[in-house]
């Protein structure tokens, strides 16, 4: 029974967050159409609502080319693994008081692991293309990536000072009282800039660059290849939202009026939805070596000094954790 249990939990989650990813592909749609001025995906289901279905239906019933000099074995392996490293992440956010599927004390190295362990991805498969472009795509998203997780580590490191814990409900519980985001207000701005460095979003989306390199790292996938690869980037887009309302916003904790927490959480995730598209409709994108310059000489000395600071300033006044 504990089994089959867990199975439900696992099916549940999973069937949620690939909603949640196919009608977050609508609403960038419906968004930046309206920016521009146009009307959008509005023919398939009323409002366009069952767009995103259609499209998955495409792309899993399109013919699947394979590179004729392309290592098959590593080309078909990196997008399930990217893929697969995408859901995982989802199974240790508590989207309610109790609603969590591993509930457990290191959630918050665990998704740090995870999101490390993705780059292997997208490594994979711009090696295993045998494409120039593709290969210096994923080399840009390695370089990214670990540029900008140093600082991440940082970040998360002044949370956990604050809360006393890496447990992904007791830091969301540990903001009873106040919501990190205002004594950390300079960290929530850093976190929430790298997160769109770390999913490689505009205006970080050096990876992808369509002016340089086609498509990036998946420029010779199709079908349902390309389509996982695309489930996993917007997917992470969706965790790092969550995580970033988890972390500063008090998660599912109600503000003003009581409404069901995963409401709640829903509620302020979207907002970090909205600027993710918002970004990409109205920022410039970065030159590489600014990029790098940001997340070396930037978010970097910053992220240190304020964490450096900010245990100095717990010391001195025997400032201790809230949980602790």
């Amino acid at each position: 029974m504990y089994k089959l249990n867990c199975i439900v939990q696992i099916i549940s989650i999973f069937i949620c967050a690939l909603i949640g990813i196919a009608y977050f592909t609508l609403a960038e749609r419906k968004i930046i159409a309206s920016i521009q001025r146009r009307r959008g995906p509005d023919v398939v289901g009323i409002f366009g609502l069952l767009q995103p279905i259609a499209d998955g239906v495409k792309l899993l019933l399109k013919e699947t080319v394979y590179p004729s000099s392309a290592n098959l074995t590593i080309f078909l392996l990196a997008p399930i693994l990217t893929f697969f490293l995408s859901m995982l992440s989802w199974t240790v956010i508590p989207f309610g008081n109790s609603i969590v599927f591993l509930d457990f004390n290191l959630g918050l190295f665990f998704l740090l692991a995870v999101s490390s362990l993705e780059v292997y991805g997208v490594i994979m498969g711009g090696w295993a293309s045998n494409s120039k472009y593709a290969f210096l795509g994923s080399i840009r998203s390695a370089a990214q990536m670990i540029s900008y997780e140093v600082s991440l580590g940082l970040i998360l490191l002044s949370v956990i000072l604050c809360a006393g814990s890496m447990n992904l409900s007791k830091i969301v519980e540990a903001q009873r009282t106040v919501f990190f985001c205002i004594p950390l207000f300079p960290m929530f701005v850093l976190f929430y800039i790298t997160a769109l460095a770390e999913t490689n979003r505009h205006p970080f989306d050096l990876p992808e660059a369509e002016a340089e390199l086609v498509s990036g790292y998946n420029v010779e996938y199709s079908s349902i290849s390309f389509a996982l690869y695309f489930l996993a980037e917007y997917g992470n887009m969706l965790i790092m939202s969550l995580l970033t309302v988890i972390l500063f916003l008090g998660g599912w904790l109600p503000i003003l009026i009581w409404l069901p927490g995963p409401i709640w959480l829903a509620l302020k995730s979207l907002i970090f939805v909205i600027v993710f598209v918002l970004a990409r409709a109205c920022l410039p994108r970065f030159r590489y070596d600014q990029l790098m310059r940001l997340g070396w000489k930037v978010f970097l000395p910053f992220s240190l000094g304020w964490f450096m600071l900010q245990s100095a300033f717990f010391y001195t006044f025997e400032i201790y954790p809230i949980l602790s």
